[in-house]
């Protein structure tokens, strides 16, 4: 990955911390994205802003440090909302969103821009969410039918969150 050699200089502490304050960044964007509301009319269109932090990761952290942030972060956040039933939703769009990612940076990093990759796991995002709602449903149409919106808003805010990731990229690459 590509600032790994830097940020493996961290002890086991510092590394842990690290992380640590990355989850704590990802739940308070969490927050934030709840306290604004709803950017959309239609359910489920949400900025991910959470997703920052998990793309982030994925460029500063080994595969299961990154694949560990994005359980907890989830996790955590289902605990702090008191929305167990979004747990399924969130953890699976996550998972499916970071696996696809994970892949187009390791072998694609030269070919792919941080927007790119962020476009391509804003919509796997809502696919993994769509896979549970088709098995919740028992019905696979809603899904299919509601796909669509939920992939023009991936496209969407994958813009907005690659771009801000590619920011932050710079600015933590002088940091480490």
């Amino acid at each position: 990955m590509p600032y790994q050699n830097k940020i493996t200089k961290l002890s086991k502490v510092q590394k842990m911390v690290f992380i640590s304050m990355l989850i704590a960044f990802a739940l308070v964007l969490s927050y934030i994205e709840r306290a604004i509301g709803a950017i959309s009319p239609v359910p489920g269109v949400k900025l991910g802003l959470a997703n920052i932090i998990t793309l982030t990761s994925l460029y500063f952290l080994f595969f299961h440090e990154a694949l560990l942030l994005v359980i907890l972060r989830v996790t955590l956040n289902c605990f702090f909302t008191g929305s167990f039933l979004s747990f399924w939703y969130s953890m699976s769009g996550g998972l499916l969103s970071f696996f696809v990612m994970f892949l187009l940076i390791t072998f694609s990093r030269q070919k792919i821009s941080t927007i790119g990759v962020s476009v391509t796991g804003g919509v796997f995002h809502n696919i993994g969410q769509l896979i549970v709602v088709a098995i919740m449903t028992e019905n696979i149409n809603v899904a299919i039918a509601y796909f669509p919106v939920l992939a023009i808003s991936g496209v969407i805010t994958g813009i907005l969150i690659g771009t801000t990731v590619s920011y932050l990229l710079n600015y933590l690459r002088k940091v480490f």
